[in-house]
């Protein structure tokens, strides 16, 4: 689903996708959603659609990509400052001399 600024890019996402810069204070409306922005949000990055609580996974594309930090209200940014990655490698790789 989306608008002229942002995207929903699946049901179970817990985050939109900003599109175009989109102001503070400005209203944004999708089917089952509406939210007021509390920061000024660049193209590319995230906002909260629904309150996400510390510790609870940040979805997007239906998978997570990390979790909260800290408490993330709806219609907050999320990037570095409140969330991380919860990505762990499968393996790791010793160097070798010469590398």
């Amino acid at each position: 689903m989306t608008n002229r600024k942002f995207v929903l890019l699946n049901e179970a996402d817990n985050i939109l996708v900003c599109c175009q810069t989109a102001s503070a204070n400005e209203c944004v409306k999708l089917p089952n959603i509406e939210l007021k922005l509390d920061s000024n949000i660049d193209i590319g990055h995230k906002v909260a659609c629904k309150n996400i609580v510390k510790g609870q996974n940040v979805i997007r594309y239906g998978v997570s990509i990390g979790s909260a930090t800290v408490d993330i209200t709806k219609g907050s940014h999320v990037h570095l400052h409140n969330m991380k990655s919860d990505y762990i490698p499968s393996h790791t790789r010793q160097s070798t001399v010469g590398e």
